[in-house]
């Protein structure tokens, strides 16, 4: 057996224990995501965690052609994105999960466009921080390149394929997919258990996977929103579907 020495990870919180340091990976267009983060960031207040952030695209995961041909201006998540990674390396990690925060509540609760550079600049605001970042972000091309080069970093480190993904050890252990969770934990103490289980996995080189179907979908305005525009787009194709038939039907019926 292998024993893992986490010593140099932890650090002291009220209660008296350590506090893991973790890698939270997020992409703010994942409303699965944005529920795991609520719960992240409730371990955080309890002590349990000290949190910091990495950024991943799951535009740039599921674009098929070579990355040079990604346009990073025509992304949906491109500007938050990249606004996230300047905040987080000129004012820090706590900085960049406010943002993140703020952000989240526009788009998963208040339905806003993840895209629209007034809500990116008012999350901006909501967090602490200059508006400015996002402007400063998306007219310097570099800032792109370190979110594509971090994003392709973790697919090469530890074969990375979407949000969240927890990395232990503030991104120097071993890493996992999820949790992926309808709604985070109610209690402390439902979150804190939850967070002993996920923690005990991780750091156990033999276990690949856990799994089962999704019945529902996060508790979210956003996801009720996308459950209904989708029935309504499937009723609208099989209307259209059905309309040559019925009028080759009554064409056929007059003849």
């Amino acid at each position: 057996m292998t024993l893992i020495d986490v010593s140099s990870s932890r650090t002291p919180c009220y209660k008296g224990s350590m506090a893991d340091r973790v890698r939270f990976t997020f992409d703010p267009l994942c409303p699965w995501c944005y529920q795991t983060s609520r719960w992240a960031f409730h371990l955080q207040e309890l002590g349990e965690v000290e949190l910091s952030f990495g950024l991943f695209s799951l535009e740039l995961n599921g674009f098929t052609k070579d990355h040079d041909r990604f346009d990073p201006d025509r992304s949906r998540a491109g500007g938050a994105l990249r606004t996230a990674l300047l905040v987080r390396d000129e004012v820090g990690h706590k900085a960049c999960g406010a943002f993140y925060v703020a952000l989240g509540r526009r788009y998963f609760i208040a339905l806003e466009d993840l895209a629209d550079p007034v809500v990116i600049r008012a999350a901006l605001v909501e967090a602490g921080l200059d508006p400015e970042f996002f402007d400063r972000a998306v007219a310097d091309r570099s800032t792109w390149d370190r979110v594509r080069a971090e994003h392709e970093a973790q697919v090469a480190a530890i074969d990375a394929f979407g949000v969240p993904t927890l990395t232990v050890d503030d991104g120097a252990g071993p890493a996992i997919f999820g949790p992926v969770v309808t709604e985070p934990p109610a209690t402390d103490a439902e979150a804190v258990e939850l967070w002993r289980h996920v923690s005990w996995l991780v750091r156990r080189p033999n276990f690949l996977e856990l799994k089962r179907s999704r019945p529902t979908g996060p508790d979210l305005p956003y996801w009720r929103r996308f459950i209904a525009e989708r029935a309504a787009a499937t009723a609208t194709a099989a209307a259209t579907a059905t309309a040559p038939a019925a009028a080759t039907a009554t064409a056929g019926a007059t003849s």
